[in-house]
């Protein structure tokens, strides 16, 4: 009979141990701004790479939109910057490139992930890099650009290649143009860092964290003050690497601590009760009609309380960011019981449709991707303008176009989202999502339920599912222990 038990208690012991290493469990949520890049072994995949945005859109403020990765020799960034007028400066040595349209990105090596900064220290040092890059019309780049390394607390020029490319958009072909007072849609600035400029012989460990800060600078005019710098993140100072926000290589994994698997909850709004509040953002899926035609004027504070679908899109042609959309959405955690482990959880959207088609031009797959937010936001105001920033991104799925309407409930679409409700559940706070996208194909957009449609297709509204466990000391106590006293 012992024998008996001392093989039940050994079997137990090797199916806990599969379920994860106890040191990899999720800490409280850090108070960071943190992209996680992804790593392209041959051409960067455009709609791939990982995103950050920040600013707003007005008509003195401008928006970016940041797609960030890295290939086994560069740092690869492209700002995209909703922008209505467009000034640079055709004599560039007469002026600091950042008094004009124009862009700068903080790197430093020097990454300090144990207090949630970027980088560390007050004041630029060796691992400290400044690359600014200023707007042209059609000139080449060589003379638009400079790079810098601190030094004694400062920037010192620093002598070392990168490329940058960029792109104007104008509103209409009569209208728009540089160094005039007519109406653009924006510009992107593309930067190319070589790795040896860093001084290294290729990208570090995966894991590592760096320092990243971008900052935007915008002229209106051609005369007179410039307007002030939209900054990510968003109490960035540019000599102080210790307010940067983190750039990690690659993407995190989730390994819960030591667990015995328990129970499975499903959250749906009105499940149960439960309140799960959603909204979007942008353009909708008519690109902000009610705004046109002075997008800059009223598209960033348009709101959409209560609607019953949702669109996430984005594009390259930043021509047509007047249809971008991002979908926002917040998920109570109080039916997973106090003190448990989160084992793994999913996120699962039903689509309903897309942009394009009906002679529209044909769409391409999606891909989707999900960014945790730390600030609590109102669906009744939710607005481009007011929505919260990302804290980090978190996971992505493609998403295929359909080519007619699936009916009730619509296709059901999963992320894997364990990582980001383990943080929110172990700091005691909702999960708080938003959804977008780094697509760079037209007709993008995908539409999904939201928590606003009605009782009948409940069962299409956002729905997460959780499956937790208790933690390795209970089952010790309560299952290992009676064994061996019998």
């Amino acid at each position: 009979m012992l024998r008996c038990i001392g093989l039940l208690a050994g079997v137990l012991s090797i199916g806990l141990s599969a379920w994860g290493g106890g040191d990899q469990s999720a800490a409280a949520l850090p108070s960071l701004r943190r992209v996680n890049i992804p790593y392209f072994s041959g051409e960067v995949q455009f709609a791939e790479t990982a995103l950050v945005w920040f600013g707003r859109v007005t008509s003195t403020e401008n928006y970016a939109d940041v797609r960030l990765g890295y290939t086994a020799t560069d740092v690869y960034v492209r700002v995209m910057i909703f922008d209505r007028r467009l000034w640079y400066n055709a004599e560039p040595a007469s002026s600091p490139l950042i008094d004009w349209d124009s862009v700068s990105l903080y790197l430093d090596q020097a990454g300090n992930p144990a207090t949630g900064s970027g980088g560390t220290g007050n004041a630029p040092a060796a691992s400290s890099y400044r690359f600014d890059a200023q707007l042209t019309a059609w000139e080449p780049r060589a003379d638009w650009q400079a790079a810098y390394r601190g030094q004694a607390g400062s920037w010192a020029a620093l002598n070392q290649p990168f490329v940058t490319h960029n792109e104007i958009k104008w509103e209409t072909a009569t209208e728009g143009g540089v160094n005039n007072d007519q109406n653009n849609r924006g510009w992107w600035l593309e930067y190319w860092i070589p790795f040896s400029s860093l001084g290294r012989s290729g990208p570090p460990a995966i894991g590592t964290q760096w320092g990243l800060g971008i900052a935007v600078h915008d002229r209106d005019a051609g005369v007179g003050p410039v307007n002030a710098d939209q900054i990510w993140p968003d109490a960035m100072q540019p000599l102080q690497p210790a307010t940067w926000g983190q750039m990690r290589f690659g993407q995190p994994a989730y390994s819960p601590p030591l667990n015995f698997p328990r129970d499975t909850v499903t959250i749906r709004h009105g499940l149960n009760g439960a309140p799960v509040i959603d909204g979007t953002v942008g353009g909708d899926t008519d690109c902000g009609a009610g705004s046109y035609p002075d997008y800059f004027a009223g598209w960033g504070a348009l709101t959409y309380p209560h609607i019953e679908r949702v669109n996430v899109q984005n594009q390259g042609d930043i021509a047509d960011w007047p249809c971008f959309s991002k979908y926002y959405v917040t998920f109570p955690l109080d039916s997973v019981p106090a003190n448990k482990v989160i084992v793994s959880a999913t996120l699962t959207l039903y689509q309903l449709g897309n942009a394009g088609g009906g002679g529209w031009g044909e769409p391409e797959t999606s891909y989707i991707q999900i960014f945790t937010v730390d600030q609590a936001w109102d669906e009744n105001t939710l607005s481009w303008n007011n929505a919260p920033r990302a804290r980090e991104n978190i996971t992505g799925t493609w998403v295929d176009p359909l080519a007619e309407y699936p009916g009730y409930p619509g296709i059901p679409r999963a992320w894997t989202i364990s990582r980001a409700v383990a943080e929110a559940y172990t700091a005691g706070v909702p999960l708080r999502l938003a959804v977008y996208a780094a697509d760079g194909a037209y007709h993008s957009g995908r539409y999904f339920y939201s928590s606003d449609v009605e009782d009948f297709n409940a069962v299409g509204r956002p729905t997460l599912k959780i499956t937790w466990g208790d933690r390795g000391a209970a089952i010790e106590k309560s299952v290992w222990l009676p064994l061996v006293q019998r």
